[in-house]
């Protein structure tokens, strides 16, 4: 059976009280995720609801396709009110934990009148009776806000709570900034109350949660010039992430809730609306809870940490300068070793994906002062476009295709040259670990001889390689010094090596790497040693996997011990699996680098570790059938020859697993099975400058249940598309209708929304694909 992940990198943008239709798409995440769990769990109950036709889905996949495929949602980003959706979201998948508190916390919570201040409310239906002619004349007057924007039915409504905050406290913001950040943290507990379920993701696979704020006053950066060499730059993106491992069971946080809390709380402090978070309205709120608050804000907001300005903090809605936290998502992508095929998607939730069209000659407005002034503080960052973003990731994906020709078109003469070199006969020895690591050194050796003057140009990219990498993951362990980046540190490597003699990894006469170099390679190299793992891995997911006379079982077992040599050395790129020690010796990095170098060699044990992944190697050898074995071989002694072709042309990417990226939306406009009109003929909190659901529950359930059955309809998409060979038009549509009705069906089975809204639905849905 083919196997293959389907990765799912989540976008959600800031969209004020847009933040309910986009839960309802989250929501439908969640729900393929567990249908995805359940697939892949033989004594897994079976789903009931939209979760069991993702299952259906899924098993009909496998049963027609020959495709075993597992969702895996482990990138999570957002910002302002889409922030708070990510957090939910990502503590629902790592924990298994239900997502269901957070629909009540939108559904009943998320009204202008329970999230005004106490202090702010109006104290009686006569407060400042001076103000009703002025209130009643602005959203009454001709081309009045109200009437402009808010639909017939709900204007009365609307009017009265915009009388209430009108009346209510002047020039502070209206809502509760300690009354928001407690819904949160109830919803959370709600949650972690609740009963937990496996994780989402498998064991010991990397979930990566990030959200944007922005640190109203700033916090000091150090940016590298020539001249002067350092200077100081005033920084407010304060992007707040968090990276975890999957833990085996379920009902384990994915952070303290405290947090997760400030997280939430910090990316939708929406300006005007709600007061800056402070971090002592978390310690006020919480007192003596918050047990791993120092580590928290010392890996948040070092500089702050360091010069002793935490209570000055005061941090507003991410969406002032990162709407799209595209740039955090593709941060997540490092470190991730896959298991078997990676289909890898980066998914964007827009709920307003129409801008503005171009206007000219009368149709052109002047600009008025106070549209000049909103304009540049809220609507055009909002609205900015990811292109920039997107091109990043074609640039990226473009060169994984560039470096699979490559490999291709190399494969014929590396694999005549390894044959030449061991003879045939190597095909027929029991391959044992020994015998493995002295093919091993003997290829290697070839691949630098015959390189000739390339193995330089080789050599120092390698050198550099390892170099970047040792100064990163120091930088990266020690955040609170400060510095603008890791040059600082790779400089006083290089500067050690030198005097080490490593100042080229090259042998000084012939060929070859010298005999200093090949020690230190064999103490620092982790990453030569990944990426000829991953080449391997990818022939085994990739292009054996298709081939009938190679049984799928003795593929798959061989496929799962070549990924569990690769765990071993994945572990050195980890700052967590160096152990507590490491950011004490990272600290020093600068002044002590030899130090730095010599603990890092210690703390990898890269030599202990070929003779363990070489066991496991030479193992999943012996139990192949011949003709994989003899492949397998190929590729794994010709990777040497690949390497000095690639790494120096990929900008020191190198045969690593980074695969190309493929960029989906979710919006109203893509998900027209229902109805047509895309935003416009479905969302109602797009009203009132998108705060229109703030003021109606009607509003916030029409919301949810359109962002329910739109976000069904195009993860069932996502799904379908990834199937090679592609995938009936009239199947997928069959799995879309079940998925509305059962979503109808349990939306109704709980009652949180109107029950004639959602019939009205279910009639709809019945006429249109009947």
């Amino acid at each position: 059976m083919r196997q293959k992940e389907l990765r799912i990198a989540l976008v959600c943008y800031g969209g004020v009280s847009l933040a309910v239709y986009m839960h309802g798409v989250t929501k439908e995440i969640w729900k393929l995720a567990r249908a995805s769990r359940a697939h892949h769990t033989p004594s897994a109950l079976l789903k009931t609801g939209s979760e069991a036709v993702y299952q259906k889905l899924l098993n009909h996949i496998e049963t027609h396709k020959g495709l075993r495929l597992r969702v895996l949602p482990d990138i999570i980003t957002g910002a302002s009110a889409g922030g708070i959706n990510a957090v939910f979201l990502a503590q629902a998948i790592h924990s298994g934990q239900s997502l269901e508190p957070l629909t009540e916390l939108w559904l009943k919570n998320a009204d202008v009148e329970k999230l005004v201040a106490d202090e702010a409310r109006p104290w009686s239906s006569a407060a400042k009776p001076w103000m009703l002619p002025f209130v009643y004349y602005m959203t009454n007057k001709p081309g009045n806000a109200v009437s402009e924007s808010v639909a017939v039915e709900t204007r009365a409504e609307v009017r009265r709570k915009l009388s209430g905050l009108v009346r209510g406290r002047w020039f502070e913001p209206p809502f509760s900034g300690p009354g928001f950040t407690d819904v949160l943290h109830h919803a959370l507990c709600a949650m972690d109350e609740g009963e937990a379920e496996d994780p989402l993701l498998p064991p010991g696979h990397l979930l990566d949660l990030m959200v944007t704020a922005t640190d109203y006053h700033g916090h000091r950066e150090l940016l590298r010039l020539n001249s002067p060499p350092v200077v100081e730059e005033s920084e407010h993106r304060m992007p707040i992430g968090f990276r975890v491992h999957t833990p085996p069971t379920g009902g384990q946080s994915l952070a303290h809730l405290c947090e997760l809390t400030f997280a939430a709380r910090a990316t939708a402090s929406f300006p005007g609306a709600f007061p800056p978070l402070k971090v002592a309205e978390i310690d006020r709120l919480y007192p003596g809870e918050w047990n791993s608050r120092d580590a928290f804000l010392q890996r948040v907001i070092p500089a702050h940490v360091e010069r002793d300005t935490v209570d000055h903090v005061a941090l507003i809605d991410g969406s002032v300068l990162v709407n799209a936290p595209f740039a955090g998502a593709m941060a997540g992508l490092s470190a991730r070793p896959a298991l078997r095929e990676v289909d890898r998607r980066f998914v964007y939730i827009d709920p307003t994906p129409r801008r503005p069209s171009a206007v000219s000659g009368d149709e052109v407005r002047p600009v008025g002062f106070f549209s000049a002034i909103v304009g540049s503080l809220s609507a055009i960052p909002r609205q900015q476009p990811i292109r920039d973003n997107l091109e990043t990731l074609e640039t990226q994906s473009r060169e994984a295709h560039n470096l699979r020709r490559m490999v291709t078109a190399l494969r014929p003469e590396v694999e005549g040259v390894v044959e030449k070199l061991f003879g045939r006969t190597l095909f027929l020895d029991q391959p044992t670990a020994k015998r493995l690591a002295a093919w091993r050194t003997r290829a290697q050796q070839a691949a630098a001889e015959r390189a000739g003057y390339a193995f330089h140009s080789y050599a120092q990219a390698k050198l550099s390689g390892i170099v970047d990498r040792i100064a990163l993951l120091a930088h990266n362990a020690a955040p609170y010094l400060n510095r603008p980046d890791a040059h600082e540190i790779a400089l006083r490597i290089r500067h050690v090596l030198e005097e080490r003699g490593l100042g080229s990894l090259s042998a000084q006469r012939g060929s070859g790497a010298s005999e200093g170099a090949i020690l230190f390679l064999r103490d620092h190299d982790n990453a030569f040693r990944i990426r000829r793992l991953r080449l391997l891995a990818r022939r085994l997911s990739r292009e054996w996997d298709a081939d009938p006379d190679i049984p799928d079982d003795e593929l798959e077992v061989a496929r799962e011990q070549v990924y569990h040599a690769l765990s071993l050395y994945s572990v050195g790129e980890d700052i967590d699996g160096l152990g507590p020690d490491f950011a004490d010796i990272a600290a020093n990095s600068v002044k002590h680098p030899e130090i730095l170098l010599d603990k890092l060699a210690e703390l990898r044990a890269l030599r202990e570790t070929d003779l363990a992944a070489e066991e496991i190697i030479a193992e999943a050898l012996e139990a192949m059938p011949r003709d994989l074995r003899r492949r397998a071989l190929l590729t794994y002694l010709g990777f040497p020859f690949y390497d000095v072709a690639t790494l120096p042309l990929l900008r020191n990417e190198g045969l690593t697993e980074f695969d190309p990226v493929k960029v989906d939306r979710i919006s109203p406009d893509d998900a027209r099975s229902i109805r047509e009109g895309g935003t416009e003929a479905t969302l109602r909190g797009t009203e009132f400058f998108n705060f229109g659901a703030f003021f109606s529950r009607s509003y916030r359930e029409n919301d949810y249940l359109w962002g329910r059955l739109h976000g069904a309809e195009r993860v069932i998409d996502l799904v379908c598309s990834t199937v090679p060979g592609g995938f009936s038009d009239a199947d997928c549509l069959s799995f879309k209708c079940d998925a509305f009705l059962a979503i109808c069906d349990e939306e109704e089975t709980r009652g949180l929304c109107d029950a004639k809204m959602v019939s009205d639905l279910r009639a709809e849905i019945m006429v249109k694909l009947g």
